[in-house]
C-alpha cells in the first residue's frame, strides 16, 4: 500500500483519472504461518475495518472473527452509542472509531485491508464505492445496491480495480450452489420455463405499512450522524421507524422484502440459469399499496427471452402473508389412497422450479433442491450426480480470497446483474403495470417514471461517488 494516503479530493481526482498513482490491493498478500489453535500470526492477517457495526454488521463481524484470518482494524458506524455498536467497540479496544466512513479512509486508509459494509440498503453503495476508490476488497451485504445505476457503477469500478468483492447472499457458499452449478452441468436442470419464487413471512410494514401518511418524525439519539445515516437518498426527519431496523419498509431507503429475500432465494437460478435481465417486468397484483413503503403483498413477473440454448422462462416472486405461489398438482406426494396426490406443502420462503423434464422445490440461503414429486426422485436418485457439500463459509471464503487462497463466490460480476434483476422488479413494484424493458439500452421503452427510478441523482453533497 501507499506510505501516504491522499486526500479524499485528491482521491477522487486520481480515481477520476483511471486510478493512475494509487496502489490497489491485490489478492496475494500471504498468510504466512498458522498459530496452535489454527489461526493466522496476527501480523499476517487481513486488516478490516466494518461500515456498520450494529445489527447485520454486528453479526457479520462475529462471524467473520471465526474464521481467525483477520485483524478489526477500524469500526464505523453513524451511532456509535446504540448498543451493539458500543459492544462491538469494547470488543476491539485498539480498533480507530469512526461515525463518518469519508473520514475513516482520510485519516486510515493505508492501515485497511478490506472493508465490510452492513449498513441499510441506500448507504451501500457510496461505503462500496469509497472502499473500491481507495483499492480495498470490499464486501457488501445484499441487496448491493438501492438502485439499477449504483450496480452499473460498481461493476465497472471492480473490473477498473480488480479488488476482491463479495456480496454477502451466504448461501450462495453452500451446497445448494454446488448442487445447481452442477445439476445444470449435468443437464438435470434444463428446459427451464417458469421459477415460482416466494416469501410469505409478515414484514415490519405488515399492517401500518397501506395506512401511512408521510415521514412521522422522532427525538434524534445522542451522538447520531443523520447526515451520514441518509447517505446519497432523500433526508427525512430521524424516526423509530427508519433507525435502527425499520428502514427496508420505505421506497427511499429500502427494496422490501424482494429486495431482502430474493438475492437469497433465486441467486443460484439467476446465475446458472443465465436469466440475466428481462424483456418485461410486471406488476401481476398489489395490495395495500402506499407511495412511502412496500405493497402489504405482491406478486411481480419478470419475462426473461431464450438464451444460450435455453428456452424462455418466467420468473414470478410471491411475497405478503399467506400469499403463497399455486403449485402444480402433479407435484404434490400421493395420498394414503395411492392414487390421488396431496398439495405440495409451501413454506415461509423457498421455490419451485419446472423443468422440461424434471421440477423440483428448494428453500433459501442453503436448502438443496428436491426432485417433486417425491416418486420421480426414488426413481432416479442413483443417477443424480454427485455434488460437492463442504467448502469455506461465505465469510471466510472472502477473506480466503483477499489473499489469493479462494475465488470468491458472489463477487460483483456475478451479484450485480442478480441485483439489477431485482431493482426491476422493485420499480414494478413500486408503480404497478407492465414495464417493458430493453436489456441491452438498460432503459424501459414504455415508462418514463420507470426509467427516472433507475438512477436517481444522488443528493447534494453526496455527488463524489457518481462521477467516476
Amino acid at each position: 500500500m501507499s506510505s501516504k494516503t491522499p486526500s479524499r479530493r485528491r482521491f477522487i481526482q486520481l480515481a477520476s483519472a483511471g486510478l493512475g498513482g494509487i496502489s490497489v490491493l491485490r489478492p496475494e498478500i500471504a498468510l504466512g504461518k498458522t498459530a496452535a489453535d489454527g489461526s493466522t500470526a496476527p501480523g499476517r492477517r487481513v486488516n478490516v475495518a466494518f461500515i456498520g457495526t450494529a445489527n447485520k454488521g454486528y453479526r457479520n463481524r462475529v462471524t467473520f472473527l471465526g474464521s481467525k484470518l483477520m485483524n478489526v482494524v477500524a469500526l464505523c458506524d453513524v451511532h456509535q452509542e446504540q448498543k451493539q455498536a458500543r459492544e462491538s467497540a469494547a470488543a476491539h479496544p485498539k480498533a480507530k472509531l469512526y461515525t463518518d466512513f469519508r473520514k475513516m479512509f482520510d485519516e486510515m486508509a493505508d492501515e485497511i485491508d478490506a472493508v465490510v459494509v452492513s449498513t441499510p440498503d441506500h448507504s451501500h453503495f457510496t461505503a462500496t464505492m469509497a472502499a473500491m476508490m481507495h483499492g480495498k476488497a470490499v464486501w457488501c451485504e445484499k441487496p448491493l445496491t438501492h438502485s439499477f445505476g449504483e450496480c452499473e457503477r460498481l461493476i465497472a469500478m471492480a473490473e477498473k480495480t480488480g479488488v476482491v468483492t463479495q456480496m454477502g447472499n451466504q448461501g450462495h457458499s453452500s451446497a445448494n450452489h454446488f448442487q445447481f452449478d452442477e445439476w445444470t452441468k449435468e443437464g438435470v436442470i434444463k428446459g427451464v420455463t417458469k421459477i415460482d419464487a416466494y416469501m410469505t413471512k409478515g414484514r415490519r410494514w405488515t399492517g401500518w405499512g397501506e395506512h401511512c401518511k408521510g415521514y412521522p418524525e422522532d427525538p434524534m439519539p445522542e451522538g447520531m450522524d443523520w447526515e451520514c445515516w441518509a447517505s446519497s437518498a432523500p433526508m427525512h426527519p430521524f424516526s423509530k421507524r427508519l433507525h435502527p431496523s425499520n428502514w427496508r419498509s420505505w421506497f427511499d431507503y429500502g427494496n422490501g422484502a424482494l429486495g431482502d429475500w430474493a438475492p437469497h432465494i433465486i441467486d443460484t437460478a439467476h446465475r446458472f440459469l443465465k436469466l440475466g435481465l428481462p424483456s418485461k417486468v410486471s406488476a401481476v397484483s398489489r395490495e395495500g399499496t402506499n407511495e412511502f413503503v412496500f405493497p402489504q403483498s405482491s406478486v411481480i413477473r419478470w419475462d426473461v427471452p431464450a438464451r444460450d440454448g435455453m428456452p424462455a422462462c418466467e420468473v414470478n416472486w410471491y411475497d405478503g402473508p399467506g400469499n403463497s405461489p399455486p403449485v402444480d398438482p402433479e407435484l404434490g406426494p400421493l395420498a394414503a389412497d395411492g392414487k390421488t396426490r396431496e398439495p405440495l406443502k409451501i413454506g415461509d420462503a423457498g421455490k419451485v422450479i419446472y423443468g422440461e423434464e424434471l421440477s423440483f422445490q428448494g428453500g433459501s440461503h442453503a436448502q438443496t433442491l428436491q426432485v417433486v414429486p417425491r416418486e420421480r426422485f426414488l426413481e432416479i436418485r442413483r443417477d443424480l450426480p454427485r455434488f460437492q457439500t463442504k467448502c469455506s463459509n461465505h465469510w471466510a471464503n472472502f477473506l480466503l480470497a483477499c489473499v489469493g487462497e479462494e475465488e470468491p463466490r458472489s463477487p460483483f460480476e456475478v451479484s450485480a446483474p442478480l441485483t439489477q434483476f431485482v431493482m426491476l422488479g422493485v420499480i414494478a413494484q413500486r408503480l404497478g403495470g407492465e414495464l417493458e424493458f430493453d436489456a441491452k439500452a438498460g432503459r424501459f421503452t414504455n415508462s418514463k417514471a420507470a426509467n427516472a427510478l433507475l438512477d436517481p441523482a444522488p443528493r447534494k453533497g453526496w455527488e463524489e461517488f457518481y462521477k467516476i
